[in-house]
């Protein structure tokens, strides 16, 4: 990422990540995220340790926020854990759906936020309502327990999660080859 030299100062179009995105497509962005709140928000920069210790330093943002605040559509895939997702995130590095209704639009974000977190338990979406992640789809052998057990907040969920798909032998095929050649 490069600085401009201007009275302004940086810009989101001097962010590399950011020009990248612009130039293939705003429809869509997938992110990961080390921590997330009940209302999708990102950590990407900062875990809290321990009072009176020093913060854990992440990889911080590298374009997320700018590309998550005017993107058509937001996925976040993380592995399903307390530490993950947490009832509030130690810093915000990107905003999903901010403090719940509304926050998007007070803080001038055009996009619609995030639409789905992807997880090794299931898929969670935001209420319409509240903006607050909801269970929806349990992936096989997955059951809402295990999923509320697994969630730093009083995870809701809808009343029938839908089962997601048993992957195809084609699917398995292939992240068996992108896992065999480093890539997964």
């Amino acid at each position: 990422m490069r600085r401009t030299n201007t009275r302004e100062g940086y810009s989101v179009r001097d962010n590399a990540y950011y020009r990248d995105w612009e130039a293939l497509s705003r429809d869509r962005a997938r992110f990961a995220a080390w921590q997330l709140d009940r209302h999708a928000n990102i950590n990407t920069t900062a875990i809290r340790t321990a009072p009176g210790r020093p913060d854990l330093r992440l990889a911080g943002a590298g374009g997320a926020p700018e590309i998550a605040a005017h993107c058509g559509e937001v996925f976040i895939v993380l592995r399903h854990t307390r530490r993950s997702l947490v009832r509030t995130v130690d810093f915000v590095t990107t905003v999903g759906h901010g403090t719940g209704p509304g926050s998007r639009a007070r803080l001038g974000l055009t996009g619609r936020g995030p639409t789905a977190v992807i997880t090794d338990l299931g898929i969670l979406r935001p209420s319409p309502d509240t903006r607050e992640l909801t269970l929806t789809d349990l992936h096989p052998g997955v059951t809402p327990a295990r999923v509320r057990a697994a969630t730093g907040w009083d995870l809701r969920a809808v009343p029938s999660p839908r089962t997601t798909p048993e992957p195809t032998p084609e699917e398995l095929a292939a992240l068996r080859a992108l896992k065999s050649a480093g890539a997964a």
